[in-house]
């Protein structure tokens, strides 16, 4: 039991950042830059005397955004006025830039955070603490970004819809291990705006976070705040609460986005007059917090406990409820960086134009999809309007991150189009990994009238003539190599047209016959054998029947089967889920009910059927083959396999012509690839935000437990080998039962007994309030799978996903 006399009460008054939840993104961003000149005003009334009951008051930015903008348009009068507030402990500020989902990469992140800490630096206040509101997880390498950033507290507010807190309990402490072994320390408290339901805002206030008997549909009077007070306090030490400090967040008006309000200090000097001798409220910033906080764990080093691992994101789901835009800002992400790499000193793309690219990516990552109305009135201009904005921030980062690629390209030697462009490409690793690839040398259509009668691919350099494929298609002429290029290295190619190429009467082994059907195995087997029933290299066999779907992924190295045997669904099958609600007036509540299952109870489930096989391609390099499934929820859904002679790879790419569905509906896309957890044989491993780890494994207790955002893709590893499966476009993997349950978090005995079968998630629209109502339209997600004794390592098989994702990268040159 607490046996410090009084209770400190910390008390947090901020605005939760929700950009674009609650009006136009502009809008939002006009009010956060006018709470700030609010907050400033407040501080000039206290010290020039013409308010001195407001003595006291604290105002905590509760992201760096609104800063930034207000800086963007303050005064220099105004400028140095925040400087000197924050300087004198008046207004705090949060290391955190906006509260994100689990999209940004840790490079992203890193420099998001760094304009944090360098305007801390300008005015002499280094930044040493964060705080975030709403969200409810964040990828393990955050802890990482937040350290090397000099950030060394954090504190949360999470809230419980569709999600949970870690640690089985809230307003907990404890140390968040980083992967390097640094340690943030860590507050895990209630709802943002708890401190409203328990009345310290006068005449505001609810029932949102706190249930009770009492009647606050005018506000939380005194004589309820007293009862909440009382009843909390009590009830926390009869949780085992130990700590004499509580942190409380409070908005200064009940929304989101809510202004400051100086009214907070007629509530406390009224309580602390009444009742400061045992529950002392006194406002607060993040440091002050922290300080005292430290102060109490260094005279009580037993009762802060340490966890180190992952603290997945319940709300990082978001990014499937927009499958295209996500894809779209997740390739500019990897443009940027290698906009970056190609330009190291900045002398082609400024610091400008990359700070550009940075901010379109941020505001695609913060954790707001929509408008609050955009299921329950999908057709409102308003939610069409600012959903289209959402949505606007991933196409503006591509462009200018597309843009600033093409500036150094072209500084580069890039032979842009004319006539007589010499047939001359370079290709360019600027990874600090070795990538083993398929670079695609494309050009304009006319040029199979030079190339249709044989052609090489040669290094002049070494003379080394490079394998090929060639296909035609809407981009023109595209030919495919396979290279192998070292970190940064740069290779020149020149694509030579064969002038004669001799005619053949006809071959005594040709086993084609005159219907033009290949369908007996020759003495010595075709490297790449492409049939209706199968594909086959020196490497895969891969076998699907009709209905079934892909049945087998046969490795020939070491003679098994890749896929598990007691998967529920064979490989890249589709599985659909739709929770009909009663009407179009039920779509809010049947979403609601759903809790953390992202599923009704009466969820129907069906499996995709395979109905048709085509022979795409045959060629020296790959075959390929188009798989058509029939689905519920999708007109259209196919599978484009390619199988490569040289290597372990395949590739896959699922194509859906997505129906219009209002209901609450979910997407899987079967990964049975690995073995079962219970036969401990392969480890499945993910790296989010830079961070490598083991779902379910290295994780904080009573985390989530069911789906993970990626960074790259998955990869499953034993000792003698290993299979890494690339997930460009697709973050979210699950592991948990597709089925409505009980859900199990990690830590709970229940998972060791659970089949963790893995699944692409690629799409939902499960939200009440601000999710994109319809999922309708066309879509490929790809998937790149390589396996071998190589990747017998997670740090190998997880640079080998980066590696693929990333692609060779590939232009015409003058040089």
């Amino acid at each position: 039991m607490n046996t410090h006399k009084p209770w400190k009460i910390y008390v947090i008054q901020h605005s939760h950042t929700d950009v674009g939840y609650t009006e136009r993104q502009e809008k939002i961003r006009q009010y956060h830059v006018n709470y700030i000149r609010q907050a400033l005003q407040i501080v000039r009334d206290i010290e020039s005397g013409a308010r001195l009951d407001w003595k006291g008051y604290k105002w905590v930015c509760e992201t760096f955004w609104p800063v930034e903008s207000f800086l963007l348009k303050a005064t220099p009068t105004e400028k140095e006025e925040f400087a000197q507030a924050v300087q004198k402990g008046y207004i705090g500020l949060s290391g955190t830039y906006l509260n994100f989902g689990e999209q940004l990469n840790q490079e992203m992140l890193s420099v998001m955070i760094q304009r944090i800490t360098d305007y801390g630096q300008s005015i002499q206040f280094p930044v040493r603490s964060a705080m975030t509101a709403d969200i409810t997880g964040f990828g393990w390498g955050y802890s990482q970004v937040l350290a090397d950033a000099g950030i060394e507290n954090l504190i949360t507010c999470i809230h419980t819809h569709h999600s949970m807190f870690p640690l089985w309990k809230k307003q907990i402490p404890f140390w968040w291990e980083t992967p390097k072994g640094d340690r943030i320390l860590t507050w895990s408290g209630e709802h943002y705006m708890f401190g409203n339901d328990l009345g310290l805002i006068p005449g505001i206030g609810g029932s949102y976070t706190i249930r009770d008997e009492h009647d606050v549909r005018k506000g939380v009077s005194l004589e309820v705040a007293e009862a909440r007070f009382d009843r909390y306090l009590e009830q926390l030490v009869e949780d085992g609460y130990t700590f004499p400090l509580v942190p409380v967040m409070v908005s200064g008006l009940p929304t989101d986005n809510g202004s400051p309000n100086a009214a907070l200090m007629d509530f406390v000097n009224h309580w602390n007059a009444l009742h400061g001798d045992r529950i002392l409220i006194q406002p607060a910033t993040l440091d002050d917090f922290f300080t005292d906080l430290r102060a109490y764990a260094n005279e009580h080093p037993d009762e802060i406990e340490t966890f180190r691992g992952d603290w997945p994101d319940w709300w990082t789901d978001g990014s499937a409820t927009t499958p295209m835009h996500v894809q779209i800002f997740r390739e500019a992400q990897r443009v940027y960086t290698k906009v970056k790499q190609l330009d190291p000193t900045r002398e082609i793309v400024d610091q400008v134009r990359l700070e550009a690219i940075e901010y379109e990516l941020a505001l695609f990552a913060e954790h707001t999809w929509g408008y609050h109305s955009s299921v329950t009135e999908p057709w409102n201009p308003f939610v069409q309007e600012l959903g289209c904005r959402k949505e606007a921030y991933a196409a503006n980062a591509s462009s200018l991150a597309h843009t600033a690629l093409y500036d150094i390209l072209e500084a580069q030697g890039d032979a842009l189009l004319g006539p007589d462009r010499p047939m001359k490409f370079e290709l360019h690793n600027p990874s600090e990994f070795i990538q083993t690839d398929y670079a695609q040398l494309i050009m304009e259509g006319w040029y199979i009238t030079e190339l249709k009668n044989g052609f090489e691919v040669i290094d002049e350099v070494t003379g080394t003539v490079y394998e090929a494929q060639m296909v035609t298609g809407h981009r023109g002429v595209v030919i495919t190599i396979p290279v192998t290029l070292q970190p940064n290295q740069k290779v020149q190619l020149t694509i030579k047209a064969i002038e004669e190429h001799p005619p053949v009467t006809a071959y005594r082994t040709d086993y084609v016959g005159s219907d033009r059907m290949l369908d007996i195995i020759p003495p010595v087997p075709p490297k790449l054998h492409v049939t209706p029933k199968f594909i086959e290299s020196p490497f895969v066999r891969i076998e699907w029947e009709l209905g079934a779907g892909i049945t087998k992924w046969f490795d020939k190295s070491s003679q098994q089967d890749l896929l598990r045997s007691d998967r529920n669904h064979n490989a890249f099958s589709p599985v659909y889920n739709v929770t009909e609600a009663p009407n179009e007036f039920g779509m809010y509540d049947v979403r609601r009910k759903m809790g953390r299952n992202r599923r009704g109870a009466d969820a129907i489930t069906s499996v995709g059927a395979l109905v048709d096989v085509n022979i795409v391609e045959k060629g020296a390099l790959y075959g390929k083959v188009q798989l058509t499934y029939r689905v519920n929820g999708c007109s259209h859904y196919s599978l484009l396999v390619t199988v490569y002679g040289d290597r372990a790879r395949a590739d896959v790419a699922v194509r859906m012509h997505k129906e219009s569905v209002w209901d609450p509906e979910n997407v899987y896309i079967s990964l049975p690839f690995g073995s079962a957890p219970a036969a401990g044989q392969d480890a499945l491993w993910i790296e989010k935000t830079g961070a490598a780890l083991r779902p379910r494994i290295d994780q904080l207790p009573g985390s989530l437990a069911d789906f993970y955002c990626v960074d790259e893709g998955v990869a499953f590893v034993r000792d003698t080998r290993g299979v890494a499966i690339a997930m460009p476009d697709t973050p979210l993997i699950q592991l948990g039962s597709l089925d409505y349950e009980d859900r199990l978090l990690s830590g709970h005995p229940g998972l060791a007994h659970d089949p963790a079968h893995l699944y692409s998630w690629p799409m939902n629209n499960y939200w009440e309030t601000n999710f994109k109502a319809t999922l309708g339209g066309f879509y490929e997600f790809r998937y790149y799978i390589a396996w071998g004794d190589e990747l017998n390592t997670s740090e190998v098989a997880l640079e080998a996903c980066k590696s693929m994702n990333a692609g060779i990268l590939a232009w015409r040159t003058s040089k």
